[in-house]
């Protein structure tokens, strides 16, 4: 186990992420930019008190990130300033496809029924509202598609063109919330 500094706690992310942090590092980012029109010490302090109460009265090292914004609120009424936190962002799911999956599911219909059934996954994962798609196996995909057994000019530009095809999906499809690309 490793051994946390003093001003530190470990912060559990809405996504179920912990990470270690301190206390006066995380204020500052659940502040956003109000932190500029306070005093930089009473926010330090509000900080250090919430950590003082997390560590020696509850005895905890780990803290969800909405507890720990609710008891630095309520240090910082208490010390007269009302103060709303920045809440944290809710993460969306994240998904995932295999892009050498679908190249075999288009049968002999090759590269032609490949991007009818990329599209189609595409619209299936966007459903989910995720913060991510995920792509993978696309070099592999690209050689079976291709039908080569080593990478040449024609598996780049396949593989340039089924990047460009996923970007240009996502714009058409115009999901509700933003929705990142990772084609591996």
């Amino acid at each position: 186990m490793i051994h946390l500094r003093d001003d530190c706690l470990v912060f559990e992310m809405s996504n179920g992420d912990k990470i270690p942090c301190s206390a006066s590092s995380v204020t500052v980012e659940l502040m956003g930019s109000a932190v500029d029109f306070l005093d930089r010490d009473v926010v330090e302090h509000a900080a250090a008190a919430v950590l003082h109460y997390f560590q020696n009265e509850l005895h905890r090292t780990e803290v969800t990130l909405n507890e720990f914004t609710e008891a630095l609120e309520k240090a910082l009424r208490g010390l007269g300033l009302n103060v709303t936190c920045d809440a944290p962002k809710k993460v969306g799911p994240r998904v995932q496809a295999d892009l050498r999956r679908l190249a075999a599911e288009s049968g002999k219909a090759f590269e032609l029924g490949f991007f009818a059934r990329l599209r189609e996954e595409l619209r299936k994962e966007l459903q989910l509202s995720p913060e991510l798609i995920r792509f993978f196996g696309l070099r592999s995909c690209v050689k079976q598609l291709a039908g080569a057994q080593r990478w040449c000019p024609r598996c780049e530009q396949l593989s340039d063109h089924i990047v460009e095809f996923l970007r240009g999906c996502i714009i058409r499809e115009n999901p509700p919330q933003p929705c990142g690309l990772l084609v591996v």
